[in-house]
């Protein structure tokens, strides 16, 4: 710098071409209190910070009554998708004593309807056999010795599991082929 010559200061941030933050630009510019009396300040400042909590407090109160009030929705729209399988399940009760084949073919077209039910809900069945073990899938309840599988996949499955995309209700119950030696 040259003897004799001023500072420069840098031009304002909107001289320069930058818009100022988000949180600059939505957020109120602070209020000074009105008055230079500390004891005014303060009753202000302490008014302030009590209606800020209050209204924390209010903001709690409506999610709590929101959050319930999906919860109930969300009950009601699973129940009422099961309505149709129980009302399946009262007809063929009702036709017990009829032909037993029909009756069968009756309870396994309600299991496939509980099934697609719990499908559309998010949680579809999976039963393969064959497939690699996966713990995070399958649970062991017990292990074979299968001379034509590969070791450490699935050779049974004892109870389908439901659940896909890390959204697992039930892990599928499997026999596990073990290594032979």
């Amino acid at each position: 710098m040259a003897t004799g010559q001023q500072p420069t200061t840098p031009p304002p941030r909107e001289q320069q071409g930058e818009a100022p933050s988000p949180q600059q630009a939505d957020a109120p510019p602070p209020q000074q209190p009105a008055t230079d009396d500390p004891a005014a300040v303060l009753d202000e400042l302490q008014d302030r910070w009590r209606r800020a909590l209050a209204d924390l407090d209010n903001l709690r109160k409506r999610h709590a009554k929101e959050l319930e009030r999906v919860r109930d929705e969300e009950r009601a729209r699973t129940a009422a998708a099961w309505l149709p399988v129980v009302d399946n399940l009262e007809r063929a009760l009702a036709h017990a004593d009829s032909d037993p084949t029909a009756v069968l073919k009756g309870i396994e077209a309600v299991r496939d309807q509980a099934i697609e039910v719990l499908r559309g809900l998010g949680y579809p069945r999976y039963e393969e056999t064959g497939v690699p073990f996966d713990p995070t899938r399958h649970e062991v309840v017990g292990v074979v010795d299968t001379p034509d599988a590969e070791p450490n996949t699935v050779a049974q499955v004892v109870s389908p599991g439901y659940g896909a995309n890390g959204r697992q209700l039930r892990p599928a119950f499997v026999v596990v082929s073990k290594r032979q030696e």
